[in-house]
C-alpha cells in the first residue's frame, strides 16, 4: 500500500485512463477524490472502487470547460474543508474531436479543446497549488501525447493544446522546485488501447496494443513517495521501468 493516506484527485476520472489511474492509486491505499462531468461514468469508477472494498472515494460532479473560476475557488475550499491538506492532482481529462487542418478547424472545437486540455488544467493547478503546498510533499501530474513534440500536420487544437500543456508543466515545475515540496511532472501514456486511440484512429487494429491498465505501475509511481526529488521530466510509459 504505497498511497496510504494520501488524498489524490483525478480529472476525467469517469472513463479511460482516468479511470484506470483511479483504480489503481485506490488499490495503493488512496483517498481518490473522482471529477468528471458526466455522473453516470462517476458512479460507474465509483462502484468499481467499492467493490474491492477499497477507500471509499468521493464523487465530484465538474464541467471542466463551463465551470466559472468561482466555481473553481469553491472546489479548492471543498477540498481543503474536507481533508485539509492535498498529496496528488492528476490531469486525465482530455478533450479530442478529430484531427482536422488549421484551414478547417471549427472554433467552437478549437476552443473546447484549449478549455479542456490547458486552460483547465491551468485553473485547477492555480486553486489548488495552496491545498497541495499543505503536504510535506505532493505530486502534479499532466497528461501529454506522444505526437504533441513532432507538432504533426492536422493534429488541430488537440496537438496545440497537448504542446502547451507541456510547457506549462515545465514552467511550473521550475517555478515550485526550490520549495522542495510539489513536484511536477508529465506523463505520456504512449500508443495504447483506449478510449481517445480508438476514437482518433478507429481503423487500427488494437488487439496488440498495451492495455490501459500496464499503466497501473507508474501511476502507483509518481504518486508515492518512490518519486519525490523527480520533477520536470516528461515519463514515457512505454520505457518507463
Amino acid at each position: 500500500m504505497l498511497l496510504n493516506d494520501k488524498v489524490i484527485l483525478v480529472t476525467g476520472a469517469g472513463g479511460g485512463l482516468g479511470g484506470i489511474a483511479a483504480l489503481a492509486l485506490a488499490k495503493q491505499g488512496g483517498h481518490i477524490i473522482l471529477l468528471d462531468k458526466s455522473i453516470p461514468k462517476l458512479e460507474k469508477i465509483y462502484d468499481a472502487i467499492v467493490a474491492r472494498g477499497l477507500n471509499e472515494p468521493i464523487l465530484y460532479p465538474f464541467d471542466l470547460a463551463g465551470a466559472s473560476e468561482v466555481q473553481y475557488e469553491e472546489l479548492a475550499t471543498t477540498i481543503a474543508n474536507k481533508y485539509g491538506a492535498l498529496q496528488g492532482l492528476l490531469h486525465s481529462a482530455v478533450e479530442f474531436s478529430s484531427f482536422s487542418p488549421i484551414a478547417t478547424h471549427r472554433t467552437k472545437e478549437w476552443g473546447d479543446s484549449l478549455n479542456v486540455n490547458l486552460t483547465a488544467a491551468f485553473l485547477l493547478t492555480r486553486v489548488l497549488l495552496p491545498v497541495l503546498e499543505k503536504s510535506n510533499h505532493a505530486s502534479i501530474v499532466f497528461t501529454s501525447d506522444s505526437t504533441a513534440q513532432k507538432m504533426n500536420a492536422y493534429a488541430g487544437a488537440y496537438g496545440v493544446s497537448k504542446v502547451a500543456l507541456e510547457a506549462l508543466a515545465q514552467i511550473l515545475a521550475k517555478e515550485l522546485e526550490s520549495s522542495g515540496k510539489i513536484r511536477v511532472n508529465t506523463l505520456i501514456p504512449g500508443v495504447i488501447d483506449s478510449p481517445l486511440r480508438q476514437k482518433s484512429y478507429p481503423a487500427e487494429n488494437k488487439t496488440k496494443l498495451p492495455r490501459m491498465d500496464s499503466l497501473n505501475e507508474i501511476y502507483t509511481y509518481l504518486f508515492s513517495d518512490k518519486s519525490i526529488g523527480v520533477t520536470a521530466q516528461i515519463l514515457n510509459a512505454q520505457t518507463y521501468s
